[in-house]
């Protein structure tokens, strides 16, 4: 009768995931892994353009024009496919030691699903501040 009633008690005490917990964890997963692949395109992209801009900080900003400064940024980024930040979109901010520092700042919206969307906004500096 005691062996019964303890075999009991620990039946009780081993309880496992019920499928309604199960799901709820799935769906919770899912969701991230999609929000997941939904913004890493664009961190890829800032990551390029970071890049560009770093790039571009050895060459002799300076003594180049703001058009050829967006020139140069706008070859650099057709060859790292970007396509969200344009050379109109750069600020160009001269220096007093005579040198530039190119800027840009943007925002991407990505669509999750439905009406729900994760807005991400990005900043890089040539200069890496």
């Amino acid at each position: 009768m005691v062996n019964k009633l303890m075999h009991m008690q620990a039946v009780k005490k081993q309880q496992g995931a019920t499928l309604l917990g199960m799901l709820i964890v799935g769906a919770f997963v899912v969701f991230v892994a999609l929000i997941v692949m939904k913004v890493t395109p664009a961190y890829i992209e800032f990551m390029s353009v970071k890049k560009v801009l770093k790039a571009m900080q050895s060459e002799s900003l300076g003594t180049m024009s703001n058009k050829e400064i967006k020139d140069s940024f706008e070859k650099r980024a057709s060859v790292a496919y970007v396509d969200t930040v344009k050379g109109s979109d750069l600020v160009i901010e001269k220096t007093p030691d005579g040198n530039a520092v190119v800027s840009v700042s943007y925002e991407v919206v990505k669509p999750i699903m439905g009406n729900v969307s994760v807005l991400i906004d990005f900043s890089a500096r040539s200069d890496g501040k």
